[in-house]
């Protein structure tokens, strides 16, 4: 019966050319201006790493001074030098990370290409964990080791784009890459990745590329390379390195993996034993008011997902339902010219069950038919959000769950307008039709 109902639908579509184009466009549009909002929204507000996302956690302490200080507000979202080292030195957690982005020269002639000339590109100052935390994947060689930074190494790991552009996408473990004046030896090349939103820092901007090159945050420190980032510094800074390692500034990011609900209670009984030894040192001035914030709690804390995009999410489901009104309208229209040939049917012994499932079958073919129309669109929709300057705009790509998605509600938006011109049809009344004939 399947078969026959969708022979009668494409009959009545062909016959009704221009109600069914009509029709075809209204859901098309509705299902495209939808799902390009959708997908904005699902790229920005997913979960960069939903495997591990409750096990990963931002630390806060506040160490700042108390001139304009509130109970209740919010921590330093960084932390100083002296307690992000002190931290990783103690391995309370089990695996620990501090970190700060960087905007470095790389020199091409330390790598043997004297002819390309010296560029910038973003770099990470980090400790080993930060491999094994996050997971970058390794298309050639792995990371650096904790002695490593102990050893204040000049290693580097370094994305797919730099590889690419230094050693032509070889295999280049146990090469050069120059970064302003200093040599670091190559241990191990990523494979193209870009988590996003840029979950571990935010400072650099939510959707932030990923760094091309990363090397031990002590190396960095020995060697005073240049960082970027937000810096915030309280107390007297005349004269002050900000980085030095008493420098009352925070500016590194401190992340810490913990598996299980009792090691997360126990490291944050831990960060409160430890802001409370540095207020009676003199360093902290506020209550211990430590914060652990795993991954979705922090995008949320952070506000990542503008406000406008979950407005606009609401306006496009508004449009599909105007779409959908309209489609009602028209399915009607044509319900109405058919009233013949359902009396027909009616009269020949057609149950009022089968002419609803008829209808509905028609309807959700219409919903196919304009849904893979209304994909067209999408694809065309985001295509034009890539092309603006926004960090995000190169994420606004369809994958396989937002294909699903959008053939799904394309179907679903059909047959909900299909219910009542269904209904309608099957309460046709077959002997005032026959006399109309």
């Amino acid at each position: 019966m399947l078969t026959y109902y969708l022979e009668l639908g494409f009959r009545a579509f062909r016959a009704h050319r221009g109600l069914t184009a009509l029709m075809l466009l209204s859901i098309a549009m509705g299902v495209a201006a939808c799902m390009t909002t959708l997908t904005l929204f699902h790229v920005m507000s997913g979960d960069p790493i939903p495997h591990k996302s409750g096990k990963l956690f931002n630390v806060q302490l506040d160490a700042e001074s108390t001139r304009d200080w509130k109970p209740g507000d919010e921590p330093t979202l960084q932390l100083t030098r002296l307690d992000a080292e002190t931290l990783l030195r103690e391995k309370r957690a089990v695996r620990q990370v501090a970190m700060t982005g960087a905007f470095i020269a790389i020199d091409p002639a330390g790598s043997g290409d004297a002819a390309q000339p010296p560029f910038f590109t973003g770099g990470r100052y980090t400790s080993s964990d930060f491999f094994a935390m996050f997971e970058p994947p390794f298309r050639y060689g792995q990371a650096w080791t904790a002695a490593d930074d102990t050893a204040e190494a000049r290693v580097a790991v370094i994305s797919s784009t730099l590889n690419d552009k230094l050693f032509g996408g070889q295999d280049s473990r146990g090469k050069t890459v120059r970064l302003r004046d200093k040599d670091f030896t190559v241990v191990g090349v990523l494979a193209p990745w870009r988590p996003a939103p840029h979950y571990f820092d935010l400072t650099l901007g939510e959707y932030a590329k990923a760094a091309d090159v990363y090397i031990p945050l002590a190396t960095s420190l020995a060697l005073r390379l240049g960082a970027s980032g937000n810096m915030n510094c309280w107390g007297r800074t005349d004269g002050v390195d900000p980085r030095a390692l008493n420098a009352s500034c925070a500016w590194l990011q401190y992340w810490v993996q913990l598996d299980t609900p009792q090691q997360v209670t126990d490291y944050k009984t831990y960060l409160t034993q430890y802001s409370d030894l540095q207020r009676q040192a003199g360093r902290f001035e506020r209550p211990p008011n430590p914060k652990l914030s795993a991954v979705m709690d922090w995008l949320s804390i952070r506000k990542v997902v503008p406000s406008d995009i979950k407005l606009q999410v609401w306006l496009a489901f508004g449009f599909l339902i105007v779409c959908l009104t309209n489609t009602v309208g028209l399915l009607l229209a044509k319900c109405l010219r058919r009233s013949g040939e359902i009396g027909v049917r009616r009269a020949l012994g057609a149950p009022r069950s089968q002419i609803f499932l008829q209808f509905l079958v028609e309807a959700g073919s219409l919903g196919i038919a304009g849904g893979l129309l209304g994909l067209l669109l999408t694809w065309g929709g985001l295509w034009f959000v890539r092309q603006s300057p926004s960090d995000y705009a190169q994420l606004a790509r369809l994958d396989w769950s937002m294909l699903a998605t959008t053939l799904g509600v394309s179907l679903l938006a059909s047959l909900l307008a299909g219910l009542l011109p269904a209904w309608r049809a099957c309460q046709i009344t077959p002997a005032i039709q026959l006399k109309t004939q």
